[in-house]
């Protein structure tokens, strides 16, 4: 996976084949299975390619339908669906051998003025008082940091544990409601280095990073770390409401309401300078490995 901002810039770097067809390229990874986060963001650099430069997304709706293949490239058809004065609507549809492993639909405005209004920002420490992500798994499950690195080093995650005046415990990951089993894990979050100064770069690259941490927030309230699972996205929402830079710090809100039936579902809120710029929800698949299901 992308371990530079640059890697990632190259890796939301399309190849158009023909109009409303193109290729996208895998990273360099040890995974065999393809990052959700990673065919999300190509396929809205898809659709972006399609719609006029003053449209910009607002919302989008995936379903991740075949697991993708790191070993060979996706290649994205774009279908417009609807072009208004106000509003154009475009379906992409990801494939690998010629079978289609995805789908979205994605809605894009041209920015009007209107009633305004949105949710309170966190009370939370700082970045600089949280753990990296590479600490907090070094500390949890003894994993050398240099694999987080290796995989998501564009990417740099602070996690927002049980906060004391000296700042978040390293390896007190999420904190926990126990009366109601609901889970919440919240990070800040930025690209590592500077990306150039295009909005729809920017809503990629957010895209893309808020497909990483969420699916695990459904397994918090159980005491289960991922590997002790068989876990994998099935659909993916997000509503962008303001302008988010994925350069600078951004808080990402997770919680996860509900598990059942195999599937978790988790909800993000993003926050930048402030605002609420975004908002997520997921499901994915969780299959307990060893059978020992815990009903809490």
């Amino acid at each position: 996976m992308p371990s530079t901002a640059q890697e990632l810039l190259e890796l939301l770097e399309l190849e158009e084949i023909e109009s409303g067809l193109y290729r996208g390229q895998n990273p360099v990874t040890k995974r065999q299975r393809a990052f959700g986060g990673q065919v999300l963001a190509q396929a809205l650099v898809a659709a972006y390619r399609t719609v006029p430069d003053e449209l910009t997304v607002h919302s989008l709706h995936a379903y991740f339908l075949r697991p993708g293949r790191t070993d060979r490239p996706m290649i994205y058809d774009v279908e417009v669906m609807r072009d208004g004065r106000s509003f154009a609507t475009r379906r992409v549809v990801a494939r690998q051998d010629n079978q289609m492993i995805f789908a979205v639909t994605a809605s894009f405005q041209v920015a009007e003025p209107g009633l305004e209004h949105q949710d309170a920002f966190p009370d939370v420490p700082p970045p600089e008082a949280c753990p990296r992500m590479s600490e907090v798994l070094a500390a949890q499950t003894g994993q050398s940091a240099s694999f987080w690195e290796s995989e998501w080093g564009a990417l740099d995650f602070r996690w927002i544990g049980s906060a004391t005046p000296e700042g978040p415990t390293p390896g007190s990951v999420v904190a926990l409601d126990a009366g109601d089993h609901s889970s919440v894990a919240r990070a800040w979050v930025r690209v590592e280095d500077r990306l150039p100064d295009d909005p729809r770069l920017h809503q990629a690259a957010l895209a893309y990073a808020s497909d990483l941490t969420l699916l695990a927030v459904s397994t918090v309230p159980h005491g289960r770390p991922l590997d002790s699972v068989q876990a994998a996205s099935l659909d993916h929402a997000m509503w962008f409401h303001r302008p988010v830079a994925a350069d600078r710090w951004w808080l990402y809100d997770q919680a996860s309401p509900s598990a059942t039936n195999a599937r978790g579902f988790a909800t993000g809120r993003i926050f930048a300078e402030g605002q609420l710029g975004a908002s997520v929800a997921q499901e994915g698949l969780i299959r307990v490995i060893d059978k020992q299901i815990d009903k809490q």
